[in-house]
């Protein structure tokens, strides 16, 4: 880490580098935010942006099961647990008569007060309320790693299921006529949200983790002309996003994951009001 400390050092001579935290910081943003904002757009593009919600409410709960039962740290436990609730809804939803939104709501409410029962079991809420609102600036080298490790192995999924969700997100009728399975795609891709999810949730909070799932993606919808643009206006989004929200929270004193959904909704609004002119 000492050789990429130096060199940001060389590249970046401002004050507020001389403090590991913001280098780290700035490391998790580089990271993190370029991948939020890719499955941004199959997230908007697929119309899952209340099933993304979920996903907090079911790492709430993975918490909470976790601190219960002590078998599993809490980002093992938190990690299990969104994964199988994300296949669970999804597999449900391929199921049932009701309709997706009934069925995610019904797991959504479910989890999140599952999850409030567990952990005002006496009194240890306080202990994980900071999970919340999320703190970047608390990340560790060792934190850095791993979501290294899950960038490259989102990526990979993403190589492989891009195609496919794409023509399910713009036909469903059309893929499964080619021979694609519907709920095959969706649990892989429903999977690979969750573990995004899971790993950032302790640094974004489980309050606004989902609009870097939606913002994003959802700006540049407004403005790309073509299925490229739309990736790279959404990449670009999501990291200046993060970026803008870094440096106010450092020079604010606020919470850096609410600046970063801060910076992404003004991006949004605005490409609202430019949009008629990218659409023409």
């Amino acid at each position: 880490m000492e050789l990429i400390y130096d060199g940001m050092d060389a590249l970046l001579p401002f004050a507020w580098m001389e403090y590991t935290f913001m280098k780290n910081a700035l490391l998790a943003i580089l990271l993190m935010t370029p991948l939020f904002g890719l499955l941004s757009t199959m997230v908007v593009s697929s119309r899952m942006a209340f099933f993304s919600d979920s996903l907090g409410h079911g790492a709430f709960t993975g918490i909470a099961i976790g601190a219960l039962v002590g078998l599993f740290s809490p980002l093992t436990s938190l990690l299990i647990f969104s994964v199988l609730f994300a296949l669970l809804i999804t597999w449900i939803k391929h199921r049932t008569a009701a309709s997706a939104d009934t069925v995610i709501g019904v797991f959504s409410s479910t989890a999140i007060a599952v999850g409030l029962m567990v952990m005002s079991h006496g009194g240890s809420f306080a202990k994980f309320s900071p999970l919340l609102i999320g703190d970047i600036l608390s990340i560790t080298p060792a934190d850095l790693g791993g979501l290294l490790a899950v960038n490259v192995f989102v990526l990979i999924g993403w190589v492989f299921l891009f195609n496919r969700l794409l023509l399910l997100s713009v036909n469903a009728s059309l893929a499964r006529s080619r021979g694609i399975s519907t709920i095959a795609v969706e649990s892989v891709f429903a999977a690979l949200l969750a573990i995004v999810v899971a790993v950032s949730i302790q640094w974004v909070g489980i309050l606004i983790i989902n609009a870097l799932l939606v913002l994003p993606g959802a700006a540049a919808r407004n403005i790309a002309r073509s299925v490229k643009e739309y990736h790279v206006a959404s990449v670009a989004l999501a990291l200046l996003s993060g970026l803008i929200g870094l440096f106010t929270a450092y020079y604010f004193g606020i919470a850096a994951g609410a600046a970063i959904v801060a910076a992404a909704a003004v991006f949004f609004f605005a490409s609202l009001t430019v949009r008629t002119r990218f659409q023409r």
